[in-house]
């Protein structure tokens, strides 16, 4: 039987930081989501890091008291540790240290189904391993087998591999992603050229952007086949999901939802999953979900617009959707400016975040009248599908449509205007 895992989690305030007490209790959520006991948790207050051991001495000497008062056989450290630091952290714990990138990693392969989020895990994995190679041999097992992960004897199997070994299988998962990442910039381009506006649910991890997106897919009356994993846990939407939402007057867009963002989110990650965050960066419409029920709700807000600006998409339009309102004070629905608040679970607010979207998507169609010929039936269906058809009548020439459109069918279609 597999011994319980039970973590000891230490934290470093530099500088007496704001949301530290925050950082802390999101580590201890993240170790939950990993099945990890927490046993305790040592805190120091420092100007800067120990080079050895991250933490002071003293500090150090009390975590090794405490570790064997509570059987904790794991050290859990909220900062991203040196290969040094690890290595001397284990030597004097005497048991596995892991630290908080670490442990997403963990949570991440866990949470990858399909087959591309597996690989921008395995890929993000063997990054931040490389450096942590030589001359570690049993720290280096031990974090293999630290946390749960299930990634094929990861702590043995990267003994065994020197760093060209690690290098070169790098290379061949990442021409594998490539391969993947390609067919989906088809797709891109395919919906791109169909016109119809991408709409992409971004926001820190569990605020709710799954549960918004079910809700949007329930409003259109599609079936249950087309909703998304909804579980009140981190990181539970790794693999993006698209799905065509319909508006009032023949009007649609595409509803992405997207992977969601925490603090300190470790830069191997950002960069393994930047393919699937292409949908939140090729979008005309961002909706940022925040859980309005967080007392650090604004830090939140704080990390993912941060997170967008270093991907470079924070020019797009944006609606900021306060979820959970349900378990606030605050009245709901309401809207002010681009700010929506709304409870998803309760469908409170979602008649509003459709008329939003509608308002944005639409801002650049252009109203007009066009008069197509009787033989030119195709163009009067394709119009009916893809404008908004405010009146029909039948000429002699033809048929006449009052219409608002897409600037580009505008275009396209200018010599029937009238």
């Amino acid at each position: 039987m597999t011994e319980k895992q039970k973590a000891l989690l230490v934290g470093v305030n530099l500088y007496d930081q704001d949301h530290f007490q925050y950082s802390m209790m999101e580590l201890k959520n993240l170790a939950a989501a990993c099945d990890i006991e927490v046993a305790g948790e040592v805190t120091q207050n420092l100007s800067k890091i120990h080079k050895a051991h991250y933490i002071g001495s003293g500090k150090l000497q009390e975590t090794i008291e405490l570790r064997k008062e509570t059987n904790a056989n794991m050290v859990i450290f909220n900062d991203e540790l040196s290969p040094t630091q690890t290595r001397n952290l284990e030597e004097a714990f005497n048991c596995g240290v892991i630290d908080r990138t670490m442990l997403i990693l963990a949570i991440f392969e866990r949470r990858a189904k399909t087959r591309e989020a597996m690989l921008q895990v395995e890929v993000a994995h063997l990054k931040y391993m490389l450096p942590r190679i030589v001359g570690q041999g049993e720290a280096l097992g031990r974090q293999g087998g630290g946390v749960g992960l299930r990634n094929r004897g990861s702590g043995e199997t990267k003994l065994e591999l020197d760093r060209r070994k690690i290098e070169e299988k790098i290379s061949f998962l990442n021409k594998e992603l490539e391969s993947l990442v390609s067919q989906r910039e088809v797709q891109r381009n395919l919906r791109n050229k169909s016109g119809i506006p991408l709409v992409s649910l971004v926001g820190y991890t569990n605020a709710g952007k799954s549960t918004i997106m079910n809700a949007l897919v329930k409003k259109n009356n599609a079936s249950l086949d087309k909703q998304v994993l909804e579980k009140d846990m981190l990181f539970a939407t790794l693999d993006t999901s698209v799905r065509k939402m319909n508006l009032p007057k023949n009007q649609s867009f595409l509803l992405a939802d997207t992977v969601g963002f925490v603090d300190k989110l470790p830069h191997h990650l950002v960069k393994a999953f930047r393919s699937t965050l292409e949908e939140a960066a090729s979008a005309d419409l961002l909706i940022h979900v925040v859980d309005y029920s967080s007392p650090y709700y604004q830090e939140q807000i704080n990390v993912t617009n941060k997170t967008l600006e270093e991907m470079g998409i924070d020019h797009i339009p944006m609606i900021y959707a306060f979820n959970k309102a349900d378990l606030t004070d605050c009245k709901f629905p309401l809207k002010k400016g681009n700010r929506l608040y709304l409870s998803a679970k309760q469908g409170a607010g979602i008649e509003e975040l459709i008329d939003m979207i509608s308002e944005i998507t639409t801002k650049d169609h252009i109203q007009c009248e066009m008069l197509i010929p009787f033989d030119e039936g195709g163009l009067v269906s394709y119009l009916n599908q893809y404008a908004s058809i405010l009146s029909i009548s039948y000429e002699i020439e033809g048929t006449k449509l009052s219409l608002k459109c897409r600037k580009s069918d505008f275009e396209k279609y200018r010599e029937y205007v009238i």
